[in-house]
């Protein structure tokens, strides 16, 4: 009972990491509709920057000969997410107002592969370490008393994943700037006949958005390193968003808990009985069973369309 009980709670903090990507999309599809498949690479940017300011190999410290501390990089760093948001509403959105969501899913993969390219070009493409100050190890009086493993940088992530949820859903639903967010999803064209800036909010969004990558990719680096395998967490996030919800913000937490969970206990007691690497696609077989029976997730708004 204990290690089945240590694969759970292994299983959900692992989850909480997922939720952290998941987060990105559910803002950008709940204010804008369109699904950004260069969440992932957001992280990824964004953990690259952080590095390049704290760290003293990058072109930052090569440029002006000394490193930001922590708390100021950090804070760079997010200015640099809001620049890149408003050239994202610059060069790309602002050209796509009112088009199919084919269109503007299909410009957020070209996004991904440019930003991507241009991460590498900017700061190689090496793994980088990223340390700042986070714990790491064991619970220390778990492992000594109980014989219980548990990750300390899995522990914050998961405190850090629980504000988020409160903040982003009091954004959404107590705050005027997040109605608007709102309705500019339902309809552009609606929205920009009540008077609503559509460049405003795309551009609030993505900065959101931009944020929540950051704290991504904080989490994701810390753990294992900027490294740029980390965009294709993104493509684990899917399934997370299919069992949450694509509209929903505590659906993305419960649907990377129900991932993380999932795959780590199939991993260990069925893993021996159908194969290794169970955790590679045990995910995306019950995101397909919840396709099936359950397309809008658990927590998702259920859309009727007349066609």
């Amino acid at each position: 009972m204990l290690f089945l009980l240590e694969t759970v709670v292994s299983g959900l903090l692992a989850g909480v990491m997922y939720s952290l990507v998941a987060l990105g999309f559910v803002l950008i599809f709940k204010a804008s509709g369109i699904f950004n498949f260069a969440q992932g690479v957001f992280a990824l940017f964004a953990g690259l920057a952080l590095y390049d300011f704290i760290a003293d190999d990058g072109w930052f410290y090569h440029m002006f000969g000394f490193v930001l501390p922590v708390w100021a990089g950090i804070i760079a760093t997010m200015g640099v997410m809001i620049i890149v948001a408003w050239l994202v509403e610059f060069l790309v959105l602002r050209h796509l107002v009112n088009q199919e969501p084919i269109i503007l899913f299909m410009s957020t993969i070209g996004l991904a592969y440019f930003l991507e390219g241009l991460g590498d070009t900017l700061f190689g493409s090496d793994v980088k370490p990223l340390d700042i100050g986070l714990p790491h190890g064991a619970v220390d009086f778990l492992l000594d008393d109980y014989n219980f493993y548990v990750e300390k940088l899995e522990i914050v992530a998961a405190v850090v994943a629980a504000v988020l949820v409160v903040v982003l859903a009091v954004f959404f639903q107590k705050t005027r700037i997040g109605r608007a967010l709102r309705a500019v999803a339902d309809d552009h064209q609606a929205a920009l006949s009540v008077g609503i800036s559509l460049r405003t909010i795309w551009v609030i969004v993505w900065s959101v958005s931009g944020f929540v990558a950051l704290v991504a990719g904080i989490m994701w680096g810390s753990k294992s390193g900027i490294q740029f395998s980390l965009s294709l967490i993104a493509l684990k996030a899917l399934p997370v968003l299919i069992l949450g919800g694509f509209t929903s913000v505590p659906g993305a937490i419960i649907g990377g808990l129900i991932i993380g969970v999932g795959e780590k206990v199939a991993e260990v007691y069925a893993g021996p009985f159908v194969g290794s690497a169970i955790e590679n696609w045990f995910a995306y077989m019950l995101a397909l069973a919840f396709l099936l029976f359950r397309p809008q997730g658990l927590f998702g708004e259920k859309i009727i369309e007349r066609v």
